[in-house]
């Protein structure tokens, strides 16, 4: 019996552990018909040896995908992929076991607990120091940095692998980031050489000179370029700034679209947001709007970006930017200047890099305070409100007393007049 009633109590704990998980708000609800057909595929006996149609699938996450189910639709979009596309054995991560990393030490363990706290700082799961979800985290970022030696950690790793593990197991979100950085190749742009990420903010600019000239000459004229906004959405995946039911929508379609859907949704977002980023007139004004006011979306501006989003198709505007920017490389290299001006060009190289990691530095911080701030505004609106209940029950208690107070006088009174003594009647 007392097996019986343990076995109860950890299947409450686990319980509890889910629904605090998945304390979001979810975008794009899919309907009954989408969730039966999820639960079909994924109890399916062959799901992960026999590769479905990519388009069923494709129109199947365009649908929707129950939040309950979220983490098992991810593992399975992964399984497929994998089927669909082998990658070279020489781009394949090494196959160390999650348990045989998580004994080693790791380089990057101060820089990994520093990041603990700033990693969804107001989610229940994540908020107590070295609780559960931060030692979850902790491991599976402690696990990675020990199998990627070249990239070990790099600031939006933890944002990644945080929402991953809102989703399912340690071993499985250990599973699925190796598939997000190795199979989709996202890891290219946590290298510390940041090429990638430099490609990403040149094609970035492409496109928006492409599909909305007016905003990409008025964030040039103001000399606002995208690393100055757009890099934290790339490197978290927008997990930082955004709020976390758009975030998994995000995730949804990044299995089935791969890195597309990144550029997709950057541009949608500064679209919907166009005619307010027109109006700021100056440099602070536009990138504190860029950075604190479009995170702030409603529910109904998600749903509608995520369906713009998906609708999209940017695939050869994407590959021929980045050759174009390749070549502008090489003709670079090709001409190469007096060492005077080699000199200079070192030091504005050097200076740029430094100050892109202070504005990622200062993003986050910033990031922290804003959550912070709000934390403490609940907290004074919390104070408020008691403080209101209080006030009424103290003149509700006063009004009490005093009609207690009346009621004693009457009765003294009463007394009194009992007590007094009377003539004697002579007849």
């Amino acid at each position: 019996m007392e097996k019986e009633n343990q076995r109860l109590e950890a299947s409450r704990d686990e319980l509890h552990i889910r629904k605090m998980k998945l304390d979001y708000q979810e975008v794009c609800q899919c309907s009954k018909e989408v969730q039966a057909l999820w639960d079909r595929k994924l109890s399916s006996p062959c799901r992960t040896k026999v590769q479905w149609d990519k388009e069923e699938i494709h129109s199947a996450v365009c649908q929707g995908v129950p939040k309950s189910r979220r983490g098992e639709v991810w593992l399975l979009l992964s399984q497929q992929y994998r089927l669909h596309h082998r990658l070279p054995q020489r781009q394949q991560p090494p196959e160390t076991p999650y348990q045989d990393l998580l004994k080693q030490l790791t380089a990057q363990q101060h820089a990994i607990l520093v990041d603990l706290g700033r990693t969804f700082p107001t989610h229940q799961y994540f908020s107590t120091q070295l609780g559960a979800g931060q030692l979850s985290l902790y491991n599976l970022l402690k696990a990675y940095s020990l199998l990627d030696t070249e990239v070990g950690y790099c600031q939006g790793i933890s944002f990644v692998a945080g929402l991953l593990l809102l989703h399912m197991s340690e071993e499985q979100a250990f599973d699925t980031l190796k598939f997000l950085m190795y199979d989709l190749g996202i890891r290219r742009q946590y290298r510390p050489d940041m090429i990638s990420l430099q490609i990403q903010m040149y094609q970035l600019s492409r496109l928006l000179h492409d599909y909305h000239r007016n905003v990409y000459t008025h964030l040039e004229e103001h000399e606002i370029c995208p690393s100055l906004y757009a890099a934290p959405w790339f490197l978290t995946l927008f997990a930082s700034q955004f709020p976390l039911g758009f975030v998994a929508r995000i995730f949804d379609l990044l299995f089935v679209q791969g890195t597309e859907v990144i550029f997709k949704v950057a541009l949608c977002l500064l679209s919907s947001h166009r005619g307010e980023i027109l109006e700021c007139d100056g440099f602070e004004s536009i990138v504190d709007y860029l950075k604190s006011t479009i995170p702030t979306l409603t529910h109904s501006q998600m749903e509608e970006t995520i369906t713009k989003a998906i609708k999209m198709d940017i695939s050869k505007q994407l590959h021929a930017y980045e050759v174009e920017y390749h070549v502008l490389q090489d003709e670079l290299s090709d001409a190469p200047p007096p060492s005077e001006d080699s000199d200079r060009l070192d030091k504005l190289e050097k200076a740029n890099a430094q100050l892109k990691k202070q504005n990622m530095d200062l993003l986050e911080k910033l990031q922290a305070a804003r959550l912070k701030i709000q934390t403490l505004e609940s907290s004074v609106e919390s104070f408020l409100s008691r403080e209101s209940k209080m006030k009424h029950l103290l003149r509700s208690l006063e009004q009490e007393k005093a009609s207690y107070q009346k009621t004693i006088e009457r009765m003294r009174s009463s007394f009194a007049f009992c007590l007094k003594p009377r003539p004697c009647s002579h007849s």
